[in-house]
């Protein structure tokens, strides 16, 4: 899976109002979705890098998040 690494840039420095929107009441922290795409970040986008739990919380936040229809 290619991963826009611009967009998960943007994303995670310019709009993590966007994530906190995205977790909440869902029991998962912002945070924890944050390190996800930092971690992703610092590997080249790398998914085959992630734990079975990043993975999950990888295609349930991040990655709705980064398929949407570009809004600013």
């Amino acid at each position: 899976m290619d991963i826009d690494l611009n967009r998960l840039y943007w994303l995670i420095t310019h709009r993590p109002d966007r994530i906190k929107k995205a977790v909440e009441g869902t029991g998962y922290l912002a945070k924890t979705v944050l390190g996800v795409g930092t971690f992703l970040l610092d590997n080249e986008g790398d998914v085959s890098l992630l734990t079975a739990k990043q993975t999950v919380t990888f295609e349930k936040f991040i990655l709705p998040l980064l398929e949407e229809k570009h809004r600013s």
